[in-house]
């Protein structure tokens, strides 16, 4: 029978499909639930998808709407009896089908949105406790004036800027470097409203007041609290963080899955989207700005206040997602010389790009340090400050796109490396990435060559249950980190990661696309097959690992240093790592285990710092602007010391720290080729 290409975002999952299968069938058996609750007879409408069109050079796919069966009567009827909702969408019939109903004669693309998810993906990306000094942008005044009369009809701006004034010089005393009141100025939205409000307020007012400088708000009466919002773009997950600007408190936390995955998995082929598109960056630009209004209306109802009354935002995020949240064209990030837009941070009023808070609202975007080092490594280096120490420290942002820094208090070094979504669980056989159903943690026995994981959503490992069946639907990132570590400690696969023929296990074997090894039996998942890690999987993560490690070694070498004092794992996928197995099988530099850290979202909360307290703006500019920018395609010795690191742990380093893991652990010959 003949099969098509389906490819199902955000979960990355993608299989060859029988000719004639519904959507959602075909989902089921790629391990991504639909839901549906009409037993599929086209009345309950929750398993909405939506269809993408062109060609994506990534997948070597064409994706078109007619690749499906044509809409059927029922669900015509369905979709036009929701005129609302296509609207406020933007969806058109055809573009939006019911996955029971539609069936796959063609290659397809296909956005599962939030709302049809029946196994919601896991985003890791929850905010830590941190000291943080509070220092906001946004400060609030209360201030009282005399109503205007005929002896006196100054204008009503003026008026409250000399009132402004007054109640400034209250707050922080006389000694304070303060505006004049006829230097203080008023975003145009606030002044639209603001003879009616202060007449309805009868002359009593709260004055928010952006850097002391520009009113943005005029709220009658007496107001005590300010609302900010600071956010993560990462390329995978978007992580929004809700607080209270007098406080510091964190009200309310959401994340989501980045929808631009539908346009591609990592920076380059969103690049490339937009290029070859002409309404490229118009879809990517509206699909964060959407998500981004999503999150923030979620997180005022959880915080029970109105968007209205979040006064600023701070955005960070890689170059590329960068300049698209900022609608920058990213063209010439992805060709030589690799060049941005702008360094500098960015202040821009929240209508300007469709953000819905306040409209006078300040949006606030950290600088980018180099071509693919973005402001979310800027708020790396402010969370963890290496700029402050003396020792040398390894800060690593791990992703699909990687950024690392490397330094001390005199000198910083970064640079970036494409790992490719792999380590995510894209581009993996069984990979996916964290949901209900995931691996997330492989362990084999080094006598039996028997495994035993842990499953999400599952208490304890799957060897504590008497009956483990029907649980799995696929691996996630840590578990291929741990499974590929696993397999080589165990001797599975050798250094070079070829498989070990001679093994007398029924888990070895020659699979349809070469040597594999079965973690779950068809019988303990809940896809109705085996889920192996194939030789073609392990050869996905040593293309990864070796991009990572081969950076990080660059930086070392610029730095005359042959180990870090400290590695600091950050992003909510590098929380998750064992560090032990990310080392043994080379993905960081060896170095003393205790002083290798995990520190969770250090972008997020470093917007979360710069959101309160304005001087660590300030001080992340001047930083920045002294971090030496290295590209890795320059350096002649690049694809030398790349080869030496696609071996496990590595071709020709020591690393004496793991080594009691690996005791006949031999010299690799081949390293003499690619040694200088």
């Amino acid at each position: 029978m003949t099969k098509h290409t389906i490819i199902l975002q955000p979960s990355g999952r993608r299989g060859q499909v029988d000719e004639g299968t519904s959507v959602r069938s075909a989902a089921r058996e790629l391990g991504v639930e639909i839901e549906s609750i009409c037993a599929e007879n086209a009345t309950c409408g929750k398993c909405m998808v939506l269809i993408e069109e062109g060609r994506f050079e990534k997948y070597n796919i064409d994706s078109k709407q007619a690749h499906l069966s044509p809409v059927g009567t029922e669900e015509r009827a369905y979709l036009e009896r929701r005129p609302k909702l296509l609207k406020e969408k933007g969806w058109e019939i055809g573009q939006v089908r019911l996955s029971c109903q539609c069936k796959v004669y063609g290659d397809v693309l296909i956005n599962v949105p939030e709302e049809s998810r029946g196994n919601k993906q896991i985003v890791r990306k929850s905010a830590s406790n941190r000291e943080i000094e509070i220092k906001p942008a946004i400060r609030k005044y209360l201030v009282t004036m005399s109503p205007p009369n005929l002896e006196r009809p100054i204008a009503d701006w003026e008026r409250l800027a000399k009132g402004l004034e007054t109640s400034m010089r209250l707050v922080h005393g006389n000694d304070a470097v303060l505006p004049r009141w006829y230097d203080l100025e008023i975003d145009y939205q606030c002044l639209r409203t603001l003879s009616k409000t202060l007449r309805e307020a009868k002359w009593s007012v709260t004055v928010s007041v952006w850097q002391d400088k520009e009113v943005i708000a005029v709220q009658p009466g007496y107001h005590e609290e300010s609302y900010g919002a600071a956010v993560d773009i990462g390329s995978t997950t978007v992580a929004l963080y809700l607080c209270n600007l007098r406080t510091g408190e964190l009200l309310a936390a959401e994340s989501e899955m980045n929808p631009q995955i539908v346009y591609g998995e990592d920076v380059m082929s969103r690049i490339q989207y937009a290029i070859e598109h002409p309404d490229g960056l118009e879809k990517l630009h509206r699909a964060i700005i959407s998500t981004l209004n999503k999150l923030l209306k979620q997180a005022a109802q959880t915080a029970f206040i109105k968007t209205d009354e979040i006064l600023e935002m701070v955005l960070v995020g890689n170059s590329t997602m960068h300049h698209i949240l900022l609608n920058l064209h990213p063209k010439d990030l992805g060709l030589a010389p690799f060049v941005p837009a702008i360094h500098k941070s960015v202040d821009i009023k929240a209508r300007e790009l469709g953000l819905q808070i306040n409209p006078s609202g300040n949006i606030h975007v950290l600088p980018t340090i180099a071509s693919f080092v973005g402001a979310d490594t800027s708020a790396m280096i402010l969370a963890e400050e290496p700029h402050k120490q003396d020792e040398n420290w390894l800060l690593i942002d791990v992703g699909t796109n990687a950024e690392l820094v490397l330094g001390n208090r005199k000198r910083l070094v970064c640079t970036s490396t494409p790992t490719g979504p792999a380590l995510e669980g894209a581009h993996v056989e069984y990979g996916m990435r964290a949901a209900p159903g995931a691996m997330e943690r492989v362990h084999i026995d080094e006598v039996t060559l028997e495994p035993k994981y842990k499953v999400i959503g599952v208490e304890g490992w799957n060897t504590d249950h008497a009956e483990f069946k029907g649980q799995v639907k696929g691996i996630c990132g840590s578990a291929i980190i741990d499974s590929v570590a696993e397999l080589f400690r165990t001797g599975i696969v050798d250094s070079r990661g070829k498989f070990n023929k001679t093994l007398d296990s029924k888990r070895v074997r020659e699979g349809e696309s070469g040597w594999e090894y079965v973690i779950a039996w068809s019988e303990e998942t809940s896809i109705g097959r085996d889920i192996p890690i194939t030789q073609q999987d392990v050869r996905q993560i040593q293309l990864a690992k070796a991009a990572l490690f081969t950076a990080a070694r660059t930086l070392l070498k610029r730095f005359g240093l042959q180990d870090p004092d400290k590695v600091i794992l950050a992003g909510g996928f590098g929380s998750f790592i064992d560090k032990e197995k990310a080392m043994l099988i080379g993905l960081i530099p060896d170095c003393e285990l205790e002083n290798v850290y995990a520190v969770g979202n250090a972008a997020g909360d470093g917007a979360r710092i710069a959101l309160l307290n304005i001087e660590k703006r300030n001080e992340i500019d001047a930083v920045t602007r002294k971090v030496e920018r290295f590209e890795l395609p320059t350096d002649p010795d690049f694809q030398n010391q790349f080869m030496l690191a696609t071996s496990f742990p590595h071709m020709s380093e020591p690393f004496p720290h793991i080594a009691h893991l690996i005791p006949n652990r031999v010299a690799d010959p081949m390293a003499k080729n690619f040694i200088k």
